[in-house]
């Protein structure tokens, strides 16, 4: 077998084929000329060195394997990470079937101990009834005995023991008539109890229509505000397809929200957990906007009641107290400085729905994301004070965490007051103000542009949210409003 040559030794064989004279000679003077000058006196000599001699021999025998090795590690890595991902879902959903499980247990348990004891109650009745036979009976054949062999003597302790027979049994009796009153009593809340059941996670109040609130020009008038038929989702770690069902039973389509340009008030306080199983891609989106085109809509029919608010209080020439306080409050609330009405006017405005939506897409992965389902962080806000997610890969120089929401409408409150405080989202406001002065609609992909300064990557990102918006149709959903709700107009202050 023929010993492989090194990339040195290939030159110098190369030298002798050609007959190269000035390295035979260094060659027999066993002088050791470098790789580098080899290859100068071969070029000189116009002699072409083959490609395959300039493979590095280090490249070949340490660089090669060893990056074959960093990938085989680094995807061991992705499948372990990936099993162990699936291992914890698997784990979650077993303790969710287990928890179920023991308590419908605990609820069979409970009703067959109900059934059984009414089934006792039910008998006491006729066992009375029969007791209260052979007493009577026995009695009566007692008292003939007495009368037909007259005796006389023992009619006195005889007539002693009817009497306190008489009470006993009517002691009975009047129990029985109790158990049985409790017993349709019992029944009417095992009745009651057994029609809330059927709907445990939710509860509707009734629905009150709210007149219209007509907006004169010369002065804004606030009408008090009606109590809206809202359906809270709480914290149940629903599954996918239960939210599928819930949106079927309520005939939540997005077509009729587009067309209709209402949305109804369900506000859930988190993502399912599975939401990431759904196989199509089209379904998942539309269950992502689902969840949470309600939650935006009701925060900015919150920005608008208080633009209202803050445009009948400037008005006037004389202001309560409740107002004064109110307004310190949202001097407060919306961080502005010196109590300049001004500035307050230009911050506490809506963020368009086509914008929020395209940007909880991108930084959730349509709801999908770890910082989505582990801490209902829907808009990837950071945060430097310990309250929050550790991100898996980030640079060693930076200590962010992904901040922490309790429930998914607290994510979008945040977010709206991060675009309407943060001096990096100084120009967005302007031109948000400049549309205002001009009565032009808040336009989403307009005032997009202005958004570089969210994401590292500035102009791409913008790009990107332009293609959500644009793709998903968001800008249908900007004119939507909550169903029954006041109908609310956009006001230049």
């Amino acid at each position: 077998m023929k010993k492989k040559l090194s990339y040195r030794d290939q030159l110098i064989e190369l030298a002798q084929i050609y007959d190269v004279k000035e390295i035979k000679e260094y060659v027999k003077r066993r002088k050791n000329l470098t790789t580098g000058q080899l290859e100068l006196i071969l070029k000189k000599n116009k002699i072409v060195i083959p490609k395959d001699f300039k493979t590095n021999f280090f490249k070949e025998n340490f660089t090669k394997p060893l990056s074959k090795v960093s990938r085989q590690i680094d995807n061991f890595k992705d499948d372990s990470s990936r099993k162990a991902s699936k291992f914890s879902r698997q784990v979650t959903y077993f303790k969710e079937d287990s928890s179920r499980n023991f308590a419908r247990f605990f609820l069979n348990l409970w009703k067959s101990m109900g059934n059984a004891g009414l089934g006792f109650l039910n008998v006491l009745p006729k066992a009375g009834k029969t007791i209260y036979d052979f007493v009577g009976s026995s009695l009566t054949n007692l008292f003939h005995g007495i009368y037909d062999k007259q005796i006389k003597s023992k009619a006195g302790h005889v007539v002693v023991a009817f009497f306190v027979i008489t009470g006993v049994v009517t002691i009975v009796v009047s129990g029985v008539t109790m158990f049985n009153n409790l017993d349709k009593s019992e029944e009417k809340q095992v009745v009651l109890k057994e029609e809330k059941i059927k709907k445990p996670e939710v509860k509707v109040k009734k629905e009150v229509k709210k007149p219209e609130v007509k907006v004169k020009k010369p002065k804004a008038k606030i009408k008090k505000k009606e109590k809206v038929a809202e359906l809270i989702l709480p914290d149940l770690n629903l599954k996918t397809q239960t939210v599928l069902s819930l949106f079927e039973d309520v005939e939540y389509d997005l077509n009729t929200v587009r067309y209709k340009k209402t949305v109804k008030p369900i506000y859930f306080t988190q993502f399912p957990k599975d939401l990431d199983e759904i196989q199509s891609v089209q379904l998942k989106k539309e269950t992502f906007i689902k969840i949470v085109l309600p939650l935006i809509v009701a925060e900015n029919e919150k920005i608008l009641d208080d633009r209202l608010k803050l445009k009948n209080v400037i008005s006037k020439r004389i202001t309560t107290d409740q107002e004064k306080q109110w307004l310190r409050q949202k001097f407060l609330e919306y961080k502005v400085k010196k109590s300049n009405i001004e500035e307050l006017k230009m911050r506490m405005d809506i963020i368009p729905a086509s914008i929020a939506l395209a940007q909880a897409a991108k930084e959730s992965g349509w709801g999908t994301s770890r910082f989505a389902l582990e801490g209902n962080a829907i808009f990837g806000q950071w945060t430097w004070n310990g309250q929050g997610i550790e991100p898996l890969l980030k640079d060693k120089s930076k200590n962010h965490k992904i901040l922490r929401f309790p429930i998914l409408r607290a994510s979008v409150k945040a977010y709206k007051n991060n675009l309407n405080t943060h001096k990096g989202y100084a120009k967005f406001r302007e031109k948000r103000k400049n549309l205002r002065d001009k009565n032009k609609k808040i336009n989403g992909l307009d005032l997009a542009k202005t958004l570089g300064n969210y994401a590292q990557a500035g102009s791409e990102y913008i790009k990107i949210l332009a293609q959500i918006i644009v793709q998903n149709r968001l800008m249908d959903f900007e004119p939507v409003r909550l169903e029954h709700s006041v109908q609310r107009q956009e006001l230049n202050l």
